[in-house]
């Protein structure tokens, strides 16, 4: 049955059947890393992200340009790992492009998938070609909108899988790999599942389940002899109604500043005619009376903080109630002993996450909103996490959000230690602090999880494996000798200090004759291990 025009309904059955697609295929997806470690995690991010989108259309039956804008809207808070804030990006160039549409042809949605373009390639500061973002040029470049939808779809699918197979030509590291884009793969999985609805073929399973996690509600928090000390978690989507306001000339300025008087941790935008707002206030009803004078509520919620659960290690904060400061500090561990090495260095806030489980743009949001500071600084310790904090920073209106560039828990780690809280001059403290995370070296011993090679070494599926950043620098079947390996190559005879995180795989006698052997060999060096229990990394190295 050929199809001529996508409305509401369909564009709501098609972007679930993407998350279907991509639930059965984000094996296949994670496996596509370039790195021979278990830190795959691009078909969860990019799963995690788009059944965010799914969930805001719940209860949401508008038009085709006003689902768009709510599923852009969730996937915008929900995004993680840099291939989810990319695929969000790509979502909310949708959303522009279907903007007013009650319907498109094929012609309009080719527009539209332009613009996910030119949004996608903004959302990078140096976008780089061979990933997900040429996959979707290519392909939207090459589909044929001259006919029905189905015709559309067919030679878009076509056009990106071209592309994806191309992509080991545009990037090296890929070639040298074997494999093409994670992110590319990802995103021609979801485009299939559309694919799929479009033509009739729906499924009724449901969406795989992710790593996220599913908060719960301690209702003994609050008691009827408890006192409200810390207010009310208020969410809502408002949508403006052309009786109550000029829409043509409105400013939602009004709100957010109405907002930020009357309320704390306020995280608002506009998306159309949606406003997006997260606030907490002791008085909600006061707020939601207001808002009802520029629109009418499409969602809301409203939670009583004391039963709030938080992902992060520092549960219990509720900003308002933190005394004031000028600095304060978010950033990212997994492993209980690393979590708490953080929150001794100074650390107010640590997300649980890193490899293979990365915080989303609302977890960065919920820990901004529990510290009460003029500057927050932002350590995201990975790579393919800052993505996020970076759209969180954007988001948030609270306080000013500096994301550092911290890669790794070394840099992240000396950094924060670094922080000069007595100076009132923020340029100068983050200066200062990227400074000294630039002379941290951070090596890691894991597990391969596939044949690799190296400048220096060969990697055998099995085998420890020593690394700093992308470089190869031991490999053994013996992970002890892995790491006395890799301690050499990341010049510890030349540095003063290194600390030893080992992780929850390895016994405390081993790390302690490995530390025992390493002080014998470097005499000048001193070293401090410490129990991170941290997944993934057997050890940790950090020089400095």
């Amino acid at each position: 049955m050929k199809i001529n025009n996508l409305d509401n309904q369909a564009f709501a059955t098609m972007l679930r059947q993407g998350a279907v697609q991509l639930g059965r295929d984000k094996k296949v997806v994670n496996d596509l890393n370039v790195f021979p470690i278990p830190d795959g995690d691009t078909g969860d991010n990019m799963l995690m992200t788009l059944k965010a989108g799914c969930t805001a259309l719940k209860d949401n039956m508008g038009t085709l340009s006003e689902l768009a804008s709510a599923a852009s809207s969730g996937m915008l808070l929900g995004a993680r790992g840099n291939s989810g804030v990319i695929l969000s990006r790509i979502f909310a160039g949708l959303a522009k492009g279907l903007k007013d549409m009650v319907e498109a042809d094929a012609k309009t949605f080719a527009k539209a998938m332009q613009a996910a373009v030119d949004e996608a390639y903004k959302s990078v500061p140096v976008p780089v070609e061979g990933t997900i973002i040429t996959v979707l040029r290519e392909g939207a470049a090459g589909a044929d909108a001259d006919s029905d939808l189905n015709h559309y779809f067919e030679t878009l699918l076509e056009a990106m899988q071209t592309s994806l197979d191309h992509t080991p030509e545009l990037l090296p590291v890929l070639k040298d790999a074997g494999v093409v884009d994670s992110g590319g793969a990802g995103l021609l999985s979801i485009f299939r599942g559309m694919n799929d609805a479009l033509n009739g073929s729906i499924s009724d399973e449901e969406i795989a389940p992710t790593t996220a996690s599913t908060p719960t509600v301690e209702l003994d928090k609050f008691t009827e002899n408890s006192t409200l000390e810390f207010g009310y978690c208020t969410e809502f989507l408002l949508r403006l109604m052309r009786s109550k306001v000029d829409l043509d000339t409105f400013d939602e300025k009004v709100i957010f500043d109405y907002l930020n008087r009357v309320g704390e941790s306020v995280v608002a935008f506009r998306e159309g005619t949606i406003i997006k707002v997260h606030v907490h206030t002791f008085t909600p009803g006061a707020i939601l009376n207001e808002m009802q004078k520029y629109g009418e509520f499409l969602t809301l919620k409203i939670e009583n903080m004391a039963l709030q659960h938080h992902q992060s290690t520092n549960q219990d904060n509720a900003s308002f109630k933190v005394p004031p400061k000028k600095y304060g500090v978010v950033t990212v561990a997994s492993g209980e002993g690393l979590i708490n090495a953080f929150h001794e260095i100074g650390a107010d806030e640590v997300i649980a996450g890193g490899q293979t489980m990365n915080p989303s743009t609302q977890d960065f949001l919920d820990a901004f909103a529990r510290i009460n500071a003029q500057h927050i600084l932002v350590f995201p310790n990975n790579k393919n996490i800052k993505m996020a904090a970076d759209q969180a920073a954007e988001l948030y209106k609270g306080a000013d959000i500096h994301v550092l560039p911290s890669a790794t828990i070394g840099e992240g780690y000396y950094g924060i230690g670094s922080i000069d809280r007595d100076n009132a001059n923020v340029e100068e403290v983050i200066t200062s602090v990227t400074e000294i995370m630039q002379t941290v070296v951070t090596g890691m011993v894991s597990t391969a999880i596939r044949d690799a090679e190296g400048e220096q070494v060969s990697v055998r599926k099995g085998d420890y494996v020593g690394y700093s950043g992308k470089q190869l620098l031991s490999d053994s079947l013996n992970r002890v000798e892995t790491a006395k390996v890799l301690v050499e190559r990341l010049g510890a005879a030349s540095r003063d200090v290194m600390l030893v995180f080992f992780g929850e795989q390895v016994p405390q006698n081993e790390a302690e004759s490995l530390v025992a052997d390493l002080q014998t060999q470097y005499k000048n060096l001193e070293i401090m291990l410490n129990n991170g229990q941290q997944p993934v990394y057997d050890y940790i190295f950090v020089l400095c």
